[in-house]
């Protein structure tokens, strides 16, 4: 990933914030009865750099979630549902550190969790085995009309912040995503801390030649903050990055037009 000015690629330098998460990490259950063995060198891994065409749309775009997260132990695969036949993907335990994704539905044996690649709103279902699962408490909202963002934790507000917001022909894109990585990168005079979010951007295929990802991340001059000026990041004062870095991975992060 590269700053919207182009500068060079970000080191996944941070040793990644799991305070917030409630609850032991546990293990989902003992291996499936429907098990399903898949030659995982021949998929596509689902990262920030990769499109899979084929992975199936969130279908509940602006919906919550019950705060579950998992972290693949092992590369794991993606199916597009719990009875298909074959995977079209698959998902690494490391991205920008641990990879915790969160679960949008769940069934016997399989869980429907979130995914960094594009296109945006991309899920896939996981068996449930070899995961590890936590809860977390936290949720963001960013709000791209009025040009801000929330915080909470148990359904209670920690702050509300203007934030600057994608420009007009380079938006934030909208729908339900969540918090890929935490990132500190002392080289990056905009911002040395940049929260990578499971979306990219609708319009721009790179930012300075890197994925287009979007990120939560501060900004040096605060005229930006209240503004649709960004390359569809969301750019946040101090103190709200300060408490944004305490948010557990996999944590929903929900953009609306509000």
């Amino acid at each position: 990933m590269r700053n919207e000015r182009g500068g060079s690629s970000v080191p996944a330098l941070a040793v990644l914030v799991l305070l917030g998460v409630v609850a032991a990490i546990g293990i989902f259950g003992n291996k499936a009865s429907n098990a399903k063995t898949v030659d995982l060198a021949t998929l596509t891994a689902s990262t920030t750099a990769t499109t899979i065409a084929t992975a199936p749309l969130d279908t509940s775009p602006y919906s919550g979630t019950g705060g579950i997260v998992v972290h693949p132990r092992h590369e794991a695969a993606l199916f597009a549902s719990p009875d298909a036949d074959d995977a079209f993907g698959k998902i690494a335990p490391t991205q920008f550190g641990p990879t915790w994704l969160p679960v949008v539905d769940q069934t016997d044996g399989w869980v429907r969790v979130l995914l960094p690649s594009k296109p945006n709103r991309s899920t896939g279902w996981l068996q449930d085995t070899d995961l590890d699962r936590a809860s977390t408490s936290y949720l963001i909202r960013v709000h791209t009309s009025s040009r801000t963002l929330e915080l909470f934790e148990n359904n209670k507000s920690l702050g509300t912040w203007k934030a600057g917001v994608g420009a007009r022909k380079t938006p934030t894109p909208p729908g339900r995503t969540f918090l890929l990585g935490s990132i500190i990168d002392h080289k990056r005079s905009a911002s040395p801390i940049v929260l990578p979010l499971g979306a990219h951007s609708p319009t721009l295929d790179t930012f300075g030649g890197g994925p287009g990802t979007v990120a939560i991340h501060g900004w040096p001059n605060p005229h930006v903050f209240g503004a649709a000026i960004s390359a569809g990041c969301v750019r946040v004062p101090k103190a709200a990055l300060a408490d944004l870095q305490k948010v557990p991975l996999g944590t929903l992060v929900l953009i609306d037009s509000n």
